[in-house]
């Protein structure tokens, strides 16, 4: 699969991708309410110290994969030991699960940025606006339509011109719009509190809970174990720094989360002293709450415009990965061209994630383990499928392929200043925090605890 015209130009053009594809909904959806919802600073410092520990350690294992092999997930894991095949192929099923769902929120976003973009913000704060609007049939399905035909034409350009050249004009612009609406968001009356409860850890409030939250977070915030970070790793070019990458690319993702948690907590408490009952509203935050935020604040359909924009851009950047983690599996396998490849997954997407789409309304009957169909997708993918494939990618990696392995792929470029942190958390430290999730999972759905 590696040639000059699948990699990418550069180390800045990898680096911006690979944060890219990390810097998603993950990270200005849903690590803001789970912050705020698993006590603010303690949650945010739990997360850091995982991101820099955990999370550096599996992103470093999946990027050395990809370039040690040049392959797609189908063939990459055979390429290193054809008994541990399997854990390739799981992996290629879970972009392919997430990608649909995945739209239909990327759909939402899209409508609510044009309704922001047209001036009809206000609108949207409305009681009821966004149920009415998942529930209808046909307008959401319309917007995911849109969205995922956006991402499959990117991803139909090619890794430089399509892939790289959207994520180095996209993502500056992201980070730049987080950081402005979180400086204006801290300057609301009553939004220092907000600040306070997000920045300052409360000790007496950390958990097991906490800690567990913040890893399942880790995987959808940093695309663990969905198969991009591999991909991009297969386009790398040889004599980039995987060390300094990962930590960049990080530092790019918690950063934006960090960002987020400040854009959107201070405001909520300047909407509602205390945002005891706004602040846990999960998908409400977004789409109901902020909304109601951006109608009471100065400047708010402006502020509102360029919010959704921003949630936009980094929504249709991680769907580029998703899909290119599909597109590149297919082609290192079977040959096929770039372009039906896309139009194949477009299709797909669309009938699955209508399905999805129709599970809010006329198909809300439709559930399995008391789940509608997005939420069984989501709950499938996020809980399950992504930390087997983490696991049995740490067990492989750690105990018959040996971490040396990784080790002298990083090294092959430059001195890898944290192996025996590395080799410490790859083989024992990651699989029994990923054993964890797993069991707290299952445990979820026989209602036998809550979280």
């Amino acid at each position: 699969m590696k040639n000059n015209q699948t990699q990418f130009s550069s180390k800045v053009g990898f680096i911006l991708a690979s944060a890219g594809s990390a810097v998603g909904l993950g990270n200005i959806w849903r690590f803001p309410h789970l912050a705020a919802e698993h006590g603010g600073g303690i949650f945010l410092l739990t997360y850091i110290i995982l991101a820099i520990t955990f999370g550096f350690c599996l992103t470093v294992t999946e990027i050395a994969i990809g370039r040690k092999t040049g392959a797609g997930v189908l063939n990459a894991f055979q390429k290193l030991d054809k008994r541990f095949a399997f854990i390739g192929v799981i992996t290629f099923f879970i972009p392919l699960l997430i990608l649909p769902y995945y739209s239909v929120v990327g759909g939402w976003v899209l409508h609510y940025g044009y309704m922001f973009i047209s001036g009809q913000g206000t609108i949207t704060a409305e009681q009821d606006y966004f149920s009415n609007f998942i529930s209808q049939p046909g307008m959401p399905i319309l917007f995911l339509a849109i969205f995922i035909a956006l991402t499959a034409v990117i991803v139909m350009l090619g890794v430089k011109r399509g892939i790289e050249l959207t994520c180095k004009i996209f993502l500056p612009i992201l980070v730049l719009m987080t950081i402005g609406i979180a400086i204006y968001g801290m300057t609301l009356p009553g939004a220092l509190e907000g600040v306070k409860y997000y920045l300052l850890p409360d000790f007496s409030g950390f958990s097991f809970k906490t800690v567990l939250a913040a890893l399942g977070q880790l995987f959808y915030s940093m695309s663990l174990a969905m198969g991009i970070t591999l991909t991009y790793g297969a386009y790398m070019k040889k004599d980039t720094n995987i060390e300094n990458s990962t930590f960049t690319i990080g530092i790019f993702d918690t950063g934006i989360a960090f960002f987020s948690g400040l854009m959107i907590i201070p405001a909520i408490f300047a909407l509602s002293p205390g945002g005891s009952t706004e602040i846990n509203s999960g998908t409400g935050l977004m789409f109901t709450t902020m909304p109601q935020v951006f109608t009471v604040m100065p400047g708010g359909q402006i502020v509102g415009t360029i919010f959704f924009v921003l949630v936009f851009l980094a929504a249709i950047t991680s769907s580029i990965g998703l899909m290119e983690a599909i597109v590149a599996s297919i082609q290192d396998k079977f040959g096929w061209k770039r372009i039906p490849i896309c139009i194949g997954i477009l299709l797909f997407c669309l009938t699955l994630g209508t399905c999805s789409s129709l599970g809010f309304g006329v198909w809300d009957s439709i559930q399995l383990f008391g789940m509608t169909l997005f939420d069984m997708f989501d709950f499938l993918t996020n809980s399950i499928l992504m930390p087997i494939v983490a696991l049995c990618t740490c067990i492989f990696i750690g105990f018959f392929l040996k971490p040396k392995s990784m080790i002298d792929e990083v090294q092959s470029t430059a001195p890898f200043r944290l192996k025996s942190m590395y080799s410490i958390f790859i083989k024992w430290l990651a699989p029994v925090c990923i054993v964890a999730i797993l069991v707290t999972a299952f445990l979820q759905t026989a209602g036998v605890i809550t979280l």
